[in-house]
This record gives structure tokens, sequence and C-alpha cells, in this order.
């Protein structure tokens, strides 16, 4: 990210996670800084501003399906950015609450993109955080041809007789310019309608568009009271409360997780370096990390008893998910800093002070 000045910034989301660590980064830089969330209990512990939320930024709570929060937002100055964090997550859940999960990532999407051509608005750079959920389980590679095919999504059936991988063959990572998009989730597939609608506005009027597809993001200051912000901090608090970590399936299945700090700075860059016409990028630490090696981390870190791999299993979750960072480095000149061994390691620390400061 360069030192030049932003104009207004929009960003749905903004008091959550990303969007908090995003705000210290960029909104001293902005003109104005308005970030619209619904402070959502189910993230939020209390209905009052988050602390990490920067000081230089306006806070608006609204819920993004109203269309009269948007009338408010617009109303006084155009947002220049506008960066869309705001979305249900949870793969697992997602299966049993699809019209939640519509409404909001597909819906939601739909009345700000409504919202900003009703009162005449073209962003100069309209931003989404999309997941490597959209890819599902991604391309695999047959052992003994090479012919890399996609596999579909793993049946119950499949997963309830313990055939956790697809015989014969090896994942590999994922890469926007080359990987098909085959969401074996709801969640993953909402997200997709969420960037395809975008894309398409932003592409019908004009506006540059980026899309970023985030791993597993994880880092201090993520909810601990939301049950559905991913398996690290289920493992810390589970450690940190002398229990053993429930591994499901094998503990093989591999995951990318990405460090907070080089979320928001691609973010960052990405703002920074906006595209002629469009953009959708993979953002990740790069590595993938098998889910018993993690546990054992968080569990070695904060004390506790080693893990339990249970053989259990979530209807659509995929096998491996990581991603290739070289794009990001090309188109925006971004690597990831922090290694997944440090940064889970200085995370479950940060949980079990947590813990031990809420006695």
């Amino acid at each position: 990210m360069t030192g030049k000045s932003l104009g207004t910034v929009v960003v749905t989301g903004g008091a959550g996670f990303i969007g908090c660590a995003l705000s210290q980064m960029l909104a001293p830089l902005a003109e104005r800084w308005i970030a619209v969330d619904s402070l959502n209990p189910r993230v939020h512990a209390s209905p009052e501003r988050p602390a990490q939320l920067h000081e230089a930024a306006t806070l608006v709570v609204g819920d993004i399906r109203d269309a009269s929060v948007w009338r408010r937002v617009v109303s006084d100055v155009p947002p220049e950015v506008v960066i869309h964090l705001a979305a249900e997550t949870d793969t697992g859940l997602s299966l049993n609450a699809v019209t939640r999960f519509s409404d909001v990532n597909a819906t939601g999407t739909a009345i700000m993109l409504d919202a900003f051509g009703e009162a005449d608005i073209l962003p100069s750079h309209l931003l989404v955080a999309s997941t490597r959920a959209v890819y599902g389980e991604g391309q695999w590679r047959e052992q003994s041809t090479g012919h890399v095919f996609t596999p579909g999504q793993r049946t119950h059936g499949q997963l309830a007789r313990g055939q956790w991988d697809f015989p014969g063959a090896t994942p590999m990572a994922s890469a926007s310019s080359d990987t098909a998009v085959r969401p074996t989730s709801i969640y993953g597939a909402t997200k997709f309608a969420q960037e395809s609608m975008m894309s398409a506005w932003a592409g019908g009027r004009g506006v540059p568009f980026t899309a970023l597809r985030l791993q597993n993001v994880y880092g201090r200051g993520q909810s601990l009271i939301n049950p559905y912000t991913g398996i690290l901090p289920l493992f810390a608090q589970a450690a940190a409360r002398g229990q053993a970590i429930d591994v499901y399936e094998d503990g093989l299945m591999s995951r990318d997780f990405v460090h907070i700090d080089d979320v928001a700075r691609a973010f960052a860059d990405a703002v920074g370096h906006p595209p002629d016409v469009s953009r959708v990028t993979d953002i990740g630490c790069g590595r993938p990390a098998t889910v018993l090696e993690v546990a054992r981390l968080v569990a070695d870190v904060v004390g506790g008893p080693m893990p339990r791999v249970s053989g259990r299993f979530r209807d659509g979750d995929v096998r491996h998910a990581w991603c290739s960072t070289d794009q990001a480095a090309d188109t925006l000149g971004w690597r990831p800093e922090v290694p997944w061994e440090t940064g889970i390691a200085e995370y479950a620390r940060w949980v079990l002070e947590s813990a031990e400061a809420r006695g």
C-alpha cells in the first residue's frame, strides 16, 4: 500500500475481525472510513463499538439487507472505495441454513448494489472478501497418468466408510487462474454468487473489481464466542480447558492458515493498486498444514492433553485446501510473512491469556 490518501471508504462487516484489522491499517489514510455492521451478537460479545475499530472510523450499525441503511450511508458522500466483508460463514452450518446464507450473502449484496445504482454511484474500486470454499475439493492429479481432474463432492456414504481421500490421486494447490470453481457447500455457493454478482455489476459499469479468495484467516482479536469462525478458536479453547482436541476424519486433512496481519496487508495492497478491469486472487499462507499437526501444536503451547482422532466427519467439508500465492505476488506485490507455525503458536497463547483473564 502506498502512502497516498484515500477518499471515502465504506466497509461492510467493518466492525468484524478483518474489518477492524483493516481499519487500523488504512482508516488514517482515508478522508472518511465508514464501517457498516449489524454487530451480530453471535460474533460480538457486546453491542458496543469494538475497541479494535480505529478511532477514525465512523460506525453505522445496521443490516446490509436494509435498504434504508444504504440510503443513509450514501446520502452524504458517495463512497469511492467499497470493501464488502459482511457475510454468513461456516461450511457445515450452511447446509442446514440455506435460506439464511442465501439471504445475507446473495440478497444482501444485491440490495447494496441496487442502492449504488439508485443513487447513481460508481465507486472507483469495488472489493470483496471471497473464500477458498468456492473451489470445493479443487483439483487432484492422478498418480499413474498425471491427469488433472476435479473430483467433486465427497458423498456421505464415502465419508461414513472412512474413505477420506480420492484413491490414486494427489491434491493440488488452488489457483484462481486455473482451478475450476466447484463449491461443495452452501456457504461456498453463496460466496461465489456474491463474487459473481459484484463482478457482473462492476463490469457492466466499468468499475474496477477485486475479489480476494481467502484461506483460513486467524489471529488475535478473532471472536471467541462465535462457534463458526473455524477450528482454531475451538481447538485453542478446548485445550485451554484441559480437554483433548477432537480431530475429525483421520486428522490428515490439510488447510491453509493465513494470519490476519497478512490478510490486512493483502487488502491494503489491493486498495493501493486497483486493477484496470477485474482481478481474482488467492490469499493464503501458501503452505498446507494437516489438522492433526495444528491440533498438536495448539495443545503443546496451551499445555493441554494430546489431541484425539475421532473419525467423526462433517458433510460438505473438503479434504484438502491450500493455495498458491504466486498470482498475488505478481498482481499485488504481496507475499505472506507469517509462517503458520509461528502465527498459530502466538494465537494459542493469546487464547490462553484470554481464558485466564476471564477466570
